[in-house]
């Protein structure tokens, strides 16, 4: 058989606007399943241990990109990501204030080749807000709720301008047990 022949019975797709909308929507929904996937991960990757949340198993394996630098994931912990090679990267705080990152949300580091840091949440746990109280200890900020306090980055208290006493409403993790929380807003 001649490869003049073999070309003949392979039908010819016609892209249409059609199949393009359908191509989109699917891969819509591929990323959404993805980033569900990845917040679960980040739900199931941490442990309470000692007041600090730690991963229990690499959430992805670190890559290296030429001239890109280097890649990995790891978890938030409410002050800085716990890579998944087991190593510490300090979050920049107005970052993660203004983010609204959340102890156990999933984050992508890549380390450029200049050294420089750059963070981007890539998989959000499920959240609730809470309404407490904003109090400073030892240098700390926290926020009580019913007697549970969290503490709260200084970057935060900066930008909703609060002081201690001020109610504020602030962001922890639905099902994991956390000591840092974000603030959403200041009530007072």
């Amino acid at each position: 058989m001649s490869p003049e022949s073999q070309d003949e019975r392979i039908p010819q797709a016609e892209v249409t606007a059609d199949k393009l909308d359908m191509l989109r929507q699917l891969l819509d929904q591929a990323e959404r399943a993805v980033l569900s996937a990845r917040a679960l991960i980040g739900e199931l990757t941490l442990v309470q241990r000692v007041g600090k949340l730690e991963p229990i198993f690499d959430v992805s394996e670190e890559q290296t990109h030429a001239g890109t630098g280097r890649t990995l994931e790891g978890v938030f912990d409410g002050y800085q990501m716990l890579g998944s090679d087991s190593r510490r990267y300090p979050v920049p705080p107005n970052y993660a204030s203004k983010s609204k990152l959340v102890a156990g949300d999933i984050l992508k580091l890549t380390i450029a080749d200049d050294g420089s840091f750059v963070f981007k949440q890539i998989g959000p746990v499920q959240r609730k807000k809470l309404i407490g109280e904003l109090g400073e200890e030892r240098g700390r900020y926290l926020v009580n709720v019913g007697g549970k306090k969290y503490q709260i980055l200084a970057a935060s208290v900066t930008y909703y301008r609060a002081k201690p006493g001020d109610r504020l409403t602030i962001i922890v993790p639905r099902d994991v047990p956390a000591d840092w929380a974000t603030v959403e807003n200041n009530l007072s």
